[in-house]
């Protein structure tokens, strides 16, 4: 099978452009996970709000309980840039980014697999 064959073909209603997935990593010592875990529910609150938002979650790692995550997907690098600039993520997630580890942090999706539609390729958003 070749490379392009890998998930035989694509689902018929693929679209062209693929969400934008939002990762933001926090080291965040224990004695904080309180008030972190807090601070994030309420920055993940504001984000999902914004128009072109399509799911979000705050995760923690299972192996070390100091490494925290804030993932959010949106439907495009418009959306994801345009809710950054709203003033409700200003006050609210913004703050809480300002932790974050120092990396790339928005990605979009150039191939995804679900049971549901199987495998799509996009096109790249991203100018």
């Amino acid at each position: 099978m070749s490379k392009g064959d890998r998930w035989g073909s694509l689902s018929p209603g693929a679209a062209t452009v693929g969400v934008v997935l939002a990762v933001t990593r926090y080291v965040v010592p224990e004695d904080e996970a309180p008030a972190f875990l807090e601070q994030a529910d309420d920055a993940l609150a504001a984000m999902v709000t914004r128009p072109g938002c399509t799911g979000g979650r705050v995760g923690r790692a299972i192996d070390d309980p100091t490494l925290w995550t804030l993932t959010t997907s949106w439907e495009s690098v418009g959306a994801y840039r345009r809710a950054l600039s709203s003033h409700d993520v200003k006050l609210r997630a913004v703050p809480l980014m300002y932790r974050c580890v120092d990396e790339p942090t928005a990605f979009e999706d150039l191939v995804t697999w679900d049971p549901a539609a199987g495998a799509a390729r996009y096109a790249s958003d991203a100018g």
